[in-house]
């Protein structure tokens, strides 16, 4: 991947997770491009709010799919509300993705065809709104992210 086609990337996920946050209330510091070594992980959000979003494909050097860029974007968003993996998180995920696919931000093609889809979960789309919506108002309860910045790890 060239200089020039690393910073379009990169400057068009800004310009979409500004969108994205602004929207949901969230605040992050940075989104940066990973490191071109890294391949164990797509994305990782520190506490402090910095984003790193791998912008390769770790066999071929190609630049991902957008799509897939946007689906680990919205992961990692999803982390400055939520700092693990926990049925809290899922749902705000799913509904960051779902507001980025209303919003034509994440347009993922027919599954099997390379590009990440969203975790499918049981229940209508409004049952899971629902649960997101209440998932965050009992997030504006919980206490906030240690200081300094710590690594979260795609999986956990």
């Amino acid at each position: 991947m060239n200089r020039r086609t690393r910073r379009e990337l990169i400057d068009r996920l800004r310009c979409d997770a500004r969108r994205i946050a602004v929207h949901f209330g969230l605040r992050f510091r940075s989104v940066e491009a990973e490191r071109a070594n890294v391949r164990s992980r797509y994305g990782v959000c520190f506490s402090d709010g910095e984003i790193r979003i791998r912008l390769r494909h770790a066999r071929t050097g190609d630049p991902l799919k957008y799509s897939s860029l946007v689906n680990t974007l919205c992961h990692e968003l999803a982390h400055l509300r939520y700092f693990h993996h926990g049925e809290r998180f899922k749902a705000f995920y799913l509904e960051l993705l779902a507001w980025a696919r209303s919003q034509a931000i994440y347009r993922p093609g027919p599954a099997g065809v390379g590009e990440i889809a969203p975790p499918r979960s049981a229940g209508s789309a409004a049952r899971r709104s629902a649960a997101a919506r209440a998932a965050g108002r009992a997030a504006a309860k919980l206490p906030t992210a240690a200081p300094g910045p710590t690594q979260l790890g795609l999986f956990g």
